[in-house]
C-alpha cells in the first residue's frame, strides 16, 4: 500500500467532496470535510483528508452538523488511515461496508474506443444514469449531475443511448463515478468503452491521476482492472450508531 499515494488520493476526494453542498451545506471539521445536500442522501457524509487524526471536539461538532441536518454521522476514509477506527469505534461508529480503491497512471492510456461517445447536458445524464442505476436513484443522479466540475459522458450503441458516466477533477486527480448502464445494453462492453473513453479526457484536461472505487468481486472491478487499473487501498465507512 502506497501511504503517499492515498494520503494524495484522500485529499483530492474530500476537496472535491464539498461540490455536492451546493444544494445545502458543506463544513470543515479539521481534518473532515461534512457535506448535506439534501434529504436522504448517500453523499451526505464526511470525508477524512488524509492529513491528521480529528480530535474529540472536532468530532462532536461534525456530529452536531449531522443532528441539526437529520443524517447519520458517516465518515469515509481510506485504508492508510486505519490508526483512525479506535478512536471512531470508541464513539460509536460502525463499519458500514467498505469500496476497492484503484488508480491509473495517466502517463500510460488504452487505446481509444471505437463506440460512440458524447458529453451530455445534466438533466438529459441525470435521467440516463437513473434508468441505469434503478428506482429512486434519480435524486441523487441529479445531484451527481449538476455538481460543479462535473464532466458528464454517455455512450451510444447503433444511436441509441446505453451507458453513462463522469468524472471530476481535483488537485489534478481524475475522480470517476456515476457508471451505469441501461438494462438491454448490459454486457456489450460499453463501460469498458467508456473507462478509455474518461481515462483520455482527464488526461487531456490536466489529470495526472484518476480513481475509482468499486465493490469488490463486481463485474465493475473486472472492468477497471482490464483497463489498466491497480488496486492502491481501501475506502471504508463507518456510521455512528446512536
Amino acid at each position: 500500500m502506497n501511504t503517499q499515494l492515498l494520503e494524495r488520493l484522500a485529499h483530492a476526494e474530500a476537496a472535491a467532496h464539498t461540490r455536492y453542498g451546493r444544494t445545502g451545506a458543506a463544513a470543515r471539521f479539521g481534518p473532515l470535510v461534512a457535506v448535506h445536500a439534501g434529504p436522504d442522501l448517500p453523499v451526505n457524509t464526511a470525508w477524512h483528508d488524509g492529513t491528521r487524526r480529528p480530535t474529540p471536539e472536532e468530532l462532536a461538532a461534525f456530529e452536531a452538523f449531522s443532528v441539526q441536518h437529520a443524517q447519520s454521522a458517516t465518515v469515509h476514509l481510506l485504508s492508510a488511515f486505519t490508526t483512525l477506527l479506535p478512536l471512531l469505534r470508541d464513539r460509536g461508529y460502525e463499519l458500514d461496508y467498505v469500496l476497492h480503491a484503484y488508480i491509473h497512471d495517466l502517463a500510460n492510456l488504452p487505446a481509444q474506443p471505437l463506440t460512440q461517445t458524447r458529453e451530455e447536458g445534466a438533466d438529459a445524464w441525470a435521467a440516463l444514469a437513473a434508468q441505469g442505476f434503478g428506482p429512486g436513484a434519480e435524486a441523487i443522479m441529479s445531484v451527481v449531475a449538476h455538481a460543479p466540475g462535473t464532466r458528464r459522458f454517455v455512450a451510444d450503441v447503433d444511436g441509441t443511448p446505453a451507458a453513462t458516466a463522469a468524472f471530476s477533477l481535483t488537485s489534478a486527480v481524475a475522480a470517476f463515478h456515476g457508471t451505469a448502464t441501461l438494462p438491454p445494453f448490459r454486457g456489450r462492453g460499453v463501460q469498458s468503452a467508456l473507462l478509455a473513453h474518461r481515462l483520455h479526457r482527464a488526461a487531456q484536461a490536466g489529470a495526472t491521476l484518476a480513481s475509482v472505487f468499486v465493490t469488490p468481486g463486481t463485474g465493475s472491478e473486472r472492468n477497471v482492472e482490464r483497463a489498466g487499473f491497480r488496486l492502491a487501498g481501501m475506502r471504508l465507512t463507518l456510521s455512528r450508531r446512536e
